[in-house]
């Protein structure tokens, strides 16, 4: 248990928490571990669970429809980026303020060590520690500008190279 703590501490304080405040936050969540090819969430479910991802690879995927020749039109996985822990410290916190069913799947590329937080436990963080969530929410807030700015940008990139492709 001490080495899944200590993994803790590391992305706490990569959101801007302390020591104390990792063990303060090691007592509302649960740990968790994945093999490699487990499916940690999938698109489409609904789920009120954030991820602190302290070990491991996972692939993000989303499922898209395709024309196929001859066939009509068919489904497939799309997988939209490898995140690695340390470079991404949370995954699936839109649960933990919207309602709406997972944007995308998410699984384990090696194995995976996950620290899981609820709504209700950050709600329940939010009313007990109010200082401390608003740490983390403005940690969560930042990395979630950025995943926009970044797709904004890959958008307009993709849009411009279609405009071209389309005026040949």
């Amino acid at each position: 248990m001490a080495k899944e703590a200590d993994a803790l501490k590391r992305i706490c304080a990569s959101l801007g928490l302390s020591d104390t405040q990792s063990q303060e936050l090691s007592g509302i969540g649960n740990y968790a571990r994945y093999k490699a090819g487990d499916v940690i969430m999938r698109e489409g479910e609904k789920s009120d669970t954030m991820y602190l991802f302290l070990e491991g690879t996972v692939d993000v995927s989303k499922e898209l429809t395709l024309k196929i020749a001859g066939k009509g039109f068919g489904h497939a996985e799309k997988s939209m980026t490898r995140l690695v822990a340390g470079s991404a410290p949370v995954f699936g916190e839109m649960s933990i303020f919207g309602d709406e069913a997972r944007s995308a799947t998410v699984s384990a590329v090696n194995n995976c060590l996950l620290f899981s937080l609820t709504r209700a436990a950050y709600d329940g963080l939010c009313e007990r520690k109010p200082g401390m969530a608003l740490a983390l929410t403005r940690s969560i807030a930042a990395m979630l500008s950025s995943r926009v700015r970044k797709g904004n940008e890959d958008l307009l990139k993709l849009t411009t190279a279609l405009s071209i492709a389309l005026s040949r």
